[in-house]
């Protein structure tokens, strides 16, 4: 990557340092604890699915029962290992009569370490090899169909009913998007539990569930071979099921997934403690699973000042690729997140705009980078908004972005149509067309108001760095030092479910996934 900005990358090393002892931490801190969202991945994993006669998800039956029981500590593949071992029974079976009450997997006599981890191993083996597979089919889509070039255009369907978001993914695709965003109904992010089966009733999004992940991507392997390129769906992984959901992404073939921990603390008031815990086991999965993760810093510039508060989102770009590298993600699958959320009536504003991406883009060359679109200044103009979103384009082929997450002209209005949509990538893939090769023709002046935003930035985000260093991530997430917004290291949502890591406490998905010795 050519630096244009002149940009003195011993500053970004520099950087790079603090935020890898700032994520050193992080991690210090969640290898020591586990939660009931890693319990209920593990037994995901193990082959667990289904619900009991009310409706309870059958991972939440076991993991309930361990938590009321005082003994999740040791967490839960030790239990079914050992009623394997007792009983000779399936994983799955555990569960049902676990929920039927004809077996307490607490109660039973303990086999030893060696016995447990050879009765698990075959079928560790065999949930891990369907992840591979799953990966495989990706790549040999691709290989078979191509895809679009980068920037990749990125959509999102909404409508609450999965059969619906069908029709406008395909749709969307046959337009030309790229990947196809199924937003989450709203306040799935707080439920402690994933719902089962397709749904067809959702509020602003429909519900992330292992059956509707399964019906969209059928869909859009459909409208990708009639279109002769591989169409990428993208989901949510995060908020307090983080884990569960990437691997329920994993075993259905998903490409992309919005995981960050940042994100659902400040913004949807999840216990810091909680979710950096869940984060970590999340992304090792979607790490094997080759998916894409899209982190939230766009975000912190809905509630904080484009212009006054750019750095913080360098700085959790930094802090979430070294987190990402200790789950075992590399930068190719890091689709750091920046914005382009400037004031409209800022002078000059298009000129920090493109400082900040072609910043983002020099300091993180490997990632795919997601840039996300105007939405704070976004007025119900929408001969406006279009205008706003064709500058958001400009920057974004301009700086070489990866993902680009279109913008639509009726933003603040309402979710999109189709027609909106068309509308949309109607205006990228003429501003990609007509300028594609303008960043390799175009240099920055020398002193001038981009070269020193971007330094400015830089340097504000390291001064930002070195006071999380020293005050460590939960701390500083406790003086509101990402997106004006304050959160207390034992408040929030789900601290109920965390607890440090027994003696018998095993976890083998961990090794395999990361390649560790």
């Amino acid at each position: 990557m050519q630096n244009k900005l002149g940009l003195d990358f011993k500053r970004v090393e520099y950087a790079r340092s603090l935020a890898s002892s700032i994520a050193s931490g992080v991690q210090g801190f969640a290898d020591n604890y586990t939660t009931v969202a890693v319990e209920r991945t593990i037994c995901r994993l193990m082959g667990i699915d289904g619900v009991d006669e009310n409706g309870i998800p059958l991972p939440n039956v076991v993991v309930d029962k361990l938590k009321r029981d005082g003994v999740l500590s040791d967490g839960a593949l030790f239990f079914i290992a050992n009623a394997m071992a007792q009983t000779s029974l399936l994983p799955q079976e555990i569960a049902e009569k676990t929920a039927s009450g004809e077996l307490d997997i607490t109660k039973l006599a303990v086999a030893d370490r060696e016995t447990i981890l050879a009765t698990i191993n075959p079928i560790v083996n065999n949930s891990i090899e369907r992840i591979i597979q799953k990966r495989s089919r990706r790549e040999e889509y691709i290989a078979k169909l191509g895809e679009g070039s980068k920037p990749y255009l990125y959509v999102i369907v909404a409508t609450g009913n999965i059969y619906e978001d069908v029709v406008q993914a395909e749709a969307a695709a046959r337009q030309g998007a790229d990947i196809i965003a199924v937003i989450r109904t709203t306040g799935q992010s707080l439920l402690d539990y994933v719902p089962y089966g397709a749904t067809t009733e959702g509020f602003g999004g429909t519900f992330a569930t292992q059956e509707n992940f399964r019906i969209m991507r059928s869909a859009l392997d459909k409208v990708g071979e009639e279109q002769g390129r591989y169409i990428r769906l993208c989901n949510y992984c995060s908020g307090l099921c983080m884990p569960e959901i990437a691997v329920m992404g994993a075993f259905e073939g998903l490409d992309v997934m919005l995981n960050d921990a940042l994100y659902g603390i400040l913004f949807r008031d999840i216990n810091m403690q909680r979710t950096l815990v869940d984060q970590f086991f999340s992304r090792v999965i979607n790490g094997f699973a080759g998916v894409i993760i899209n982190t939230g810093e766009d975000n912190y510039l809905t509630t904080a000042d484009a212009y006054e508060e750019a750095h913080t989102v360098l700085a959790s770009d930094f802090i979430n690729e070294q987190l990402a590298l200790l789950a075992g993600i590399p930068e190719e699958q890091m689709g750091l997140g920046h914005a382009f959320e400037m004031d409209p009536e800022l002078e000059n504003g298009f000129l920090y705009e493109l400082a900040q991406a072609q910043m983002t883009r020099e300091i993180f060359p490997k990632a795919p980078l997601k840039y996300m679109p105007p939405t704070k200044f976004m007025t119900g103009n929408i001969f406006r908004g279009h205008i706003q979103d064709a500058l958001f384009n400009i920057a974004g082929i301009w700086t070489n972005q990866g993902i680009q997450l279109l913008g639509m002209p009726t933003e603040a209005i309402h979710t999109p149509f189709m027609s909106d949509r068309y509308l949309s990538i109607e205006n990228a893939r003429y501003i990609f067309s007509t300028m594609k090769n303008l960043g390799e023709e175009v240099e920055f002046k020398e002193n001038g108001i981009i070269r020193n935003r971007a330094k400015n930035v830089l340097e504000n985000a390291i001064v930002t760095l070195e006071r999380i260093n020293k005050e460590g991530l939960f701390s500083a997430l406790e003086l509101g030092l990402f997106g004006d917004v304050k959160r207390p290291k034992n408040g929030g949502k789900g601290l109920d479910g965390v607890t440090a890591k027994g003696d018998n406490y095993i976890n083998p998905f961990i090794t395999k996934m990361k390649g560790d010795k």
